[in-house]
């Protein structure tokens, strides 16, 4: 009897250790790698799928991880423990894994999801509804001030300024260097030129830049600017001779007298760089004078020297014919213009 429950004794004990082998075994494993639906678009909601599992999970639980672009070095999301994700801006750019923890009462195992498609995003930076606007008069010296105009998007939104020097036409625009403020004074090197502000509308979705119309054309100082270049010049503009002056006035001798004339164009501009040529009539009055250009002011100085023809006698005058044109322009054509001034003659 003693040696049947020997016996009895042996399996029941052989029986206790196999089954702790087979509990240890019971853990959930997993069959089937878990997956990863919906869209991987920023504000969109993910969802995992557990997978399969072995020896009958009794429940999941989850942790997301964003990893870079190539879909590997991954890291934990924080708080992002559901089966559920709603794709955030942090993600955009990045490749999302999810991790499935299976659980029984024997254990636990683990598996992770393949890599996502890379988050992208639809949601940009602010837009402009309305174009940015100028105002103030454009006069060297004067100031110009940007109005931003009208943007969507997100709050808060920020605005730069950058102030661009355009040509007469409006194209061929540059930034003008350190004008990033609200306001910009114009100086010389903008007269003749048109100007415009680009304004760039920032929030932590992005940045869009908008552009305002060009101004008029940037006139010269009213107290004496400076000109700007008759290369610039050309149809339908004209030049113009449009002040004059002698000294001394009247001439009262067969000195040498000096005679000054101012050119500008149509607009009003005063113009660097006209050749201006004078001659007076009677032809035998007065000894012929080479062409001067024009200063940085407009004016074209020249010496001109009578002759012993010349009457001196009160009343008297002298006419002299004027003519301005653009170097390099036929001397009938182009931009040129010719006029008849008059210098009055006196007794000595």
């Amino acid at each position: 009897m003693l040696a049947g429950l020997a016996v009895v004794a042996a399996v029941v004990f052989a029986g206790t250790v196999g089954g702790g082998s087979a509990a240890t075994l019971a853990a959930p494993q997993n069959t089937a790698q878990p997956s990863i639906s919906g869209s991987t678009t920023e504000g969109s909601t993910l969802t995992a799928d557990p997978g399969r599992w072995t020896n009958s999970p009794r429940s999941y639980s989850y942790q997301w991880l964003r990893c870079d672009a190539n879909g590997n070095n991954c890291s934990p999301i924080s708080g992002a423990t559901g089966r559920r994700y709603r794709v955030t801006q942090a993600d955009v750019g990045h490749h999302l894994r999810v991790t499935v923890t299976a659980r029984n009462n024997d254990g636990t195992g683990t598996a992770t999801s393949a890599s996502s498609a890379t988050v992208t995003t639809t949601r940009t930076g602010p837009t402009n509804t309305s174009a940015p606007t100028i105002s103030g008069t454009p006069q060297e010296g004067l100031v110009l001030n940007a109005d931003k105009g009208q943007w969507n998007g997100a709050s808060p939104i920020t605005y730069a300024y950058q102030w661009e020097r355009c040509d007469a036409g409006g194209a061929g625009c540059l930034d003008v260097s350190g004008a990033t403020g609200q306001s910009y004074t114009l100086g010389v090197a903008d007269v003749a030129h048109t100007m415009r502000v680009r304004v760039t509308a920032s929030n932590s979705r992005g940045s869009h830049a908008a552009t305002s119309n060009q101004t008029d054309l940037v006139a010269p100082s009213k107290s004496g600017g400076a000109a700007i270049s008759v290369s610039t010049i050309s149809l339908p503009d004209r030049l113009i001779v449009d002040r004059v002056t002698f000294s001394p006035q009247p001439i009262r001798s067969h000195r040498a007298f000096v005679a000054r004339f101012h050119v500008s164009d149509t607009r009003g501009f005063s113009i660097q760089g006209a050749l201006v040529y004078a001659l007076g009539l009677p032809y035998s009055w007065v000894r012929n004078a080479p062409e001067v250009a024009t200063d940085g002011s407009g004016w074209a100085t020249i010496t001109m020297q009578p002759t012993a023809a010349l009457p001196l006698k009160s009343g008297g005058s002298l006419v002299v014919f004027v003519r301005a044109r653009k170097p390099g322009e036929n001397l009938l054509a182009g931009v040129s213009t010719r006029r008849l001034v008059q210098a009055s003659v006196s007794r000595p």
